[in-house]
């Protein structure tokens, strides 16, 4: 090995594929993060929605110790009951009937691409395999589930890319049905876009997309990978529409920061996935459902979906007053804890800022301070955000 290649810097080692913030975080406890210079930070974005239940659940650690004691990993060619009793407590809480689990979100949405072929094409014998999505969504950076994204950006520099995508605009309903043909074989919608600027779907839209999707033969799949796991104010973002779509995906709050994803299907989906039609070998795993296990078991005992729906009215509520007449902010915007601050101007300069001052927020496209604090955030730490963000976003018109 040459001297150049060991006095390379450490960072220097990774892809670049990430913009990385100038700070180093070390230890997390509840809404809170410190960093390797004993800075304390507020946590409002969770990892980007993952620590649903804040940063080192004591409940999941202990079920994570226990679990690293007795078995790490085994082939899915075993039984295992962690993943079984962990698919028993997301189809018992939900509309779905049947789990796979993958590690990540852009497997969870590669899976419901799959499953909704196979089953056009193996189960109904039809040869569908169009999937209809909409501008500005996201649904993960794979091949496929980039292709999916309604947005260009991801796509740059991964030509060819597959086919049988089509995209239309969101919440628009003439435009899907003007989409739809006899190749269709899945709509793939996001409750809230949340990449795209935290934008909910409308519920005529989603009442009026769930009826043509039932009269064509058309699968549901809802994207509950961000919206999922309570952040809404309910354990899943679909049950606000009334609807129950026929594949919903889950990952980030899933497992509480442990990797996991996982797709969920209704019965008549499960001939679809017989063995050897899909796979993942860390899919599953003893640690990883044990951890799921433990996340769900103290979210809905705890009946923290209606705490985020409570403290989320609280916040969107602090937010909209303490902006009254901003001229920088156009909108507040959002659903339990999963708010947006549309803002005139790009807030790059905003998320800076709030940093050196302790508050840890993210965008959701240029112009939107994302929002995202877990389900047990705590009024007074809600108000320390709202009052820096507050501060910053005066500044802002000031200047």
């Amino acid at each position: 090995m040459s001297d150049t290649k060991l006095a390379a810097a450490p960072e220097q080692s990774l892809l670049p594929t990430y913009a990385r913030y100038p700070i180093t975080l070390v230890k997390g406890e509840g809404s809170w993060l410190w960093d390797d210079k004993g800075n304390k930070y507020l946590d409002f974005m969770s990892g980007i929605a993952v620590t649903n239940l804040g940063h080192a659940p004591q409940k999941v650690k202990e079920a994570l110790m226990k679990q690293l004691d007795e078995l790490w990993h085994v082939s899915n060619l075993f039984r295992i009951p962690n993943q079984e009793e962990a698919a028993q407590l997301i189809t018992a809480n939900s509309c779905g009937d049947a789990v796979f689990f993958c590690n990540s979100g852009a497997e969870a949405n590669e899976a419901a691409i799959k499953l909704a072929r196979r089953y056009q094409q193996k189960v109904q014998n039809n040869g569908r395999f169009e999937i209809i999505t909409f501008a500005q969504s996201f649904h993960g950076r794979t091949l496929a589930t980039l292709t999916a994204t309604g947005q260009e950006k991801v796509k740059e520099g991964f030509a060819p890319l597959p086919e049988g995508f089509k995209y239309i605009p969101y919440n628009d309903i003439d435009a899907l049905k003007a989409a739809i043909s006899d190749q269709t074989a899945a709509v793939m919608l996001e409750m809230i876009q949340a990449e795209g600027g935290i934008l909910p779907a409308d519920q005529a839209f989603v009442q009026d997309l769930v009826k043509l999707c039932e009269e064509n033969g058309i699968l549901l799949i809802v994207d509950e990978i961000q919206t999922g796991m309570g952040r809404t104010g309910k354990l899943f973002a679909y049950e606000h529409y009334g609807i129950e779509p026929d594949i919903f995906t889950l990952a980030k709050g899933l497992g509480s920061g442990f990797p996991v994803g996982a797709a969920v299907a209704k019965e008549q989906l499960r001939e679809a996935f017989g063995p050897g039609s899909h796979g993942s070998t860390f899919g599953g795993t003893p640690i990883a459902t044990a951890a799921v296990k433990a996340t769900i078991e103290q979210m809905v005992g705890e009946q923290l979906p209606e705490r985020a729906a409570e403290m989320g009215a609280y916040l969107i509520d602090e937010l909209k007053n303490g902006l009254a007449g901003n001229t920088f902010v156009k909108e507040v915007r959002g659903q339990g804890l999963i708010v947006g601050i549309e803002c005139i101007e790009p807030v790059a300069p905003i998320l800076a800022a709030a940093q050196e001052q302790g508050l840890l927020v993210i965008s959701a496209g240029p112009n939107v301070i994302r929002l995202l604090p877990n389900l047990l955030v705590t009024k007074e730490e809600i108000d320390q955000a709202v009052g820096t963000l507050k501060q910053l976003l005066t500044n802002a018109v000031k200047a």
